[in-house]
């Protein structure tokens, strides 16, 4: 089987451009049948979804919703396009907390519901009897106050502090509780969109705007939208606010509140370099333009890769542009992930290890090699330090092809997917050098554009296509792959022990940097009895600094912590990577000068990165426990559900609790 030339995907969406109209009065007409596979037999099974494509599948979805700050609640109706295979009698939809008031077909018609037994993980199947002729559904709902992919906040909670702010976050399963579709990463979806808010606030989501201004009515203000690429159903986003919008390049620009905006727009200056970059090492940038939105603080992880309008967290506005290396993470996912998507949550390492390797080359090419070079060492660095928290070598959840059956997707989100992939690219990338990996990784993103991959395939393909004889754009052509084939090549790269047994191979490429390394010994030196101030750190950047943090011995007196501080000016830092370095080591020595920053840095945000591991920090201390648990009655009402549910489990708070209002 190793040698066999197998598909990647399972041919569910090839790319078709869709052209389809949104007159704020009627509803758009249905993708044309091209625009999504036949229903494929072959489909991945996904566990984390009830759908069953193979029947029925959605193709595109047209949402009409009302914005209500004071309920907490989007209402209006989800019209859902269907591919039916022959003899389809009903679609399956994923749900979770929607309330359904109704389903008819496009001309009225009322259909028959069937609602499953509802799964504290999954949410509740809906399956609607589908008439012959029948390939258009119209779902009337609302959703829950408390539904958990809406971020609702009070004026209070923004930058701004007058108008209220609201957010989704889909991934990984959360779709579902804001919009009734078949929410699994592969089933491909177009999407149209008639979003109705308070007269005072914008509209923007992860497709291209038709009324940027949007359009006055006696319920407020309209925005309509559309993406005519299909996507998975977790990058369909939403975001409402008081938002202002500067310009950073021909096809880039930076959306924020009025107070944050500027600042952005410096920090993000060289964001169209990136753009260039991407392209040449991936191929054309395939959605449009490239965006991106600075989220309110509560918003759960560092970015989030929706088409054409990526969010980021703004604890990324250093004011010094030292921690854009995000930025560059999220604009790779334009291909790793959105072009080319993982099929099943046991494939995320496919979205994440591709783009965590390609945002290191975005990296190398507009900053230089030196600053790639340190953050590779950090990212291995990074990798062991997480096989260690999760159980060693031998644990299961450091499989790159993670078992998750039975579990939320989201306990697969560690950085095993991000780094252990990365890492596995190195290797391809060292196998056959560069210029015929990067030959490869962009003929990859071109085959398989606007479809699904999973892990048996991925490695499927490298083994037929990587490291041909005489292909330089890494397609395969009779009697080039000899090399590929050879027994010596495979015991040399080990795919399958990369991808499904646990731990780090010993084949991976070991990262050097002489810049951290330089920063390293100012740490022993440090150690060894060297003053702060008498340390060598003119110019630093954020690298040097984590790693010098990194280096310094896990115990140290309140003498030497006072005089790191008065040095340095850690507990004061604005750079929220070094910040959180720094709060860790305060913790575990307990030192009180850093306290206050600690729960001012909990309270005012809420990415989970930090958030999380430092409750873990907390808790793991006799003293800790009971400033955690006090911090946290505050600040879970400013968090995300994505980092609740994190939390949560650490602190011991019971599931079934309902999110303070």
């Amino acid at each position: 089987m190793r040698i066999l030339l197998t598909p990647l995907v399972r041919a569910l969406t090839p790319t078709v451009a869709l052209v389809l109209t949104c007159a704020c009065g009627s509803r758009p007409a249905p993708p044309s049948p091209e625009a999504s596979s036949t229903v494929a037999s072959a489909f991945e099974r996904d566990i984390h979804s009830f759908a069953r494509p193979d029947e029925a599948r959605v193709t595109h979805v047209d949402l009409r919703l009302t914005v209500d700050f004071a309920t907490r609640t989007l209402a209006g109706t989800a019209t859902l396009t269907i591919r039916r295979a022959p003899g389809a009698k009903s679609v399956v939809l994923d749900t979770r907390g929607l309330t359904v008031s109704g389903v008819t077909s496009a001309d009225g018609a009322s259909l028959t519901v069937t609602r499953g037994t509802a799964d504290p993980i999954l949410g509740q199947a809906l399956s609607i009897a589908l008439p012959d002729g029948v390939t258009q559904i119209v779902v009337a709902y609302v959703t829950a106050p408390d539904a958990a992919a809406l971020q609702w906040l009070a004026p209070s909670q923004t930058a701004g502090g007058v108008h209220p702010y609201l957010y989704s976050q889909g991934e990984a399963i959360l779709t579902r509780t804001w919009i009734p579709t078949q929410d699994s990463p592969g089933i491909r979806q177009t999407y149209t969109a008639h979003i109705t808010v308070p007269r005072a606030l914008r509209a923007l989501m992860s497709a291209e705007s038709l009324t940027p201004d949007g359009v006055e009515g006696p319920a407020g203000r309209t925005f309509d939208f559309r993406l005519t690429q299909p996507v998975p159903p977790y990058l369909i986003a939403l975001a409402v606010g008081d938002l202002a919008f500067r310009p950073l390049g021909p096809r880039t620009g930076v959306y924020a509140e009025p107070s944050v905006v500027d600042v952005a727009a410096s920090e993000f200056a060289e964001l169209e370099q990136m753009v260039v970059a991407a392209e040449a090492l991936l191929g054309p940038y395939r959605w449009g333009r490239y965006d991106v939105l600075v989220m309110p603080p509560s918003f759960p992880f560092g970015g989030m890769e929706n088409p054409r309008l990526t969010f980021t967290t703004p604890t990324i506005l250093a004011r010094d542009r030292s921690l854009v290396s995000l930025l560059a993470h999220e604009l790779a996912h334009s291909w790793s992930g959105n072009l080319v998507t993982n099929a099943t949550w046991s494939d995320f390492w496919l979205n994440e290890g591709v783009t965590t390797y390609v945002e290191n080359r975005i990296m190398e090419a507009v900053y230089g090699p030196r600053r790639a070079e340190m953050l590779r060492v950090l990212e291995r660095r990074e990798l062991l330090k997480t096989i260690a928290d999760l159980g060693g070598m031998d644990a299961p959840d450091t499989i790159l092809h993670v078992n998750l059956a039975g579990r939320d997707p989201d306990d697969g989100a560690t950085q095993i997917p991000y780094d252990k992939g990365a890492a596995l690219l190195r290797v391809l990338e060292q196998s056959c050098g560069r210029p015929q990996f990067d030959a490869y990784l962009r003929s990859y993103m071109d085959r398989h554009a606007f479809q699904s991959a999973t892990t048996a395939g991925f490695l499927a393909d490298v083994r037929g296509r990587l490291c041909t004889a005489d292909t330089a754009d890494g397609s395969s052509k009779a009697g080039t792959t000899q090399a590929i084939r050879s027994p010596e090549w495979e015991r040399t790269v080990r795919l399958d022990e990369w991808a499904y047994k646990p731990g780090l191979p010993s084949n991976a490429v070991v990262a050097t940097s002489e810049a951290l390394e330089a920063a390293g010994a100012q740490a022993h030196a440090f150690a060894g009895g060297t003053a702060a101030r008498a340390l060598r750190t003119q110019g630093w950047s954020t690298e040097e600094w984590l790693h010098f943090l990194a280096e310094l011995p896990p115990a140290l007196s309140p003498g030497q912590l006072a005089d790191l501080d008065r040095a340095f000016g850690f507990t004061k830092r604005g750079n929220s990577e070094v910040l959180f370095a720094w709060l860790r080591i305060a913790i575990r020595q307990h030192y009180q000068p850093a306290m206050p920053a600690l729960e001012h840095f909990l309270l005012s945000q809420g990415r989970r990165k930090f958030v999380r591991p430092l409750y873990e920090d907390l808790m793991g201390v006799a003293w800790g426990r009971p400033e955690a648990r006090h911090i946290y009655a505050r600040a879970r009402p400013l968090y995300h559900a994505v980092t609740t549910g994190a939390v949560d489990k650490i602190l011991g708070v019971g599931v079934s609790e309902p999110r303070k209002p």
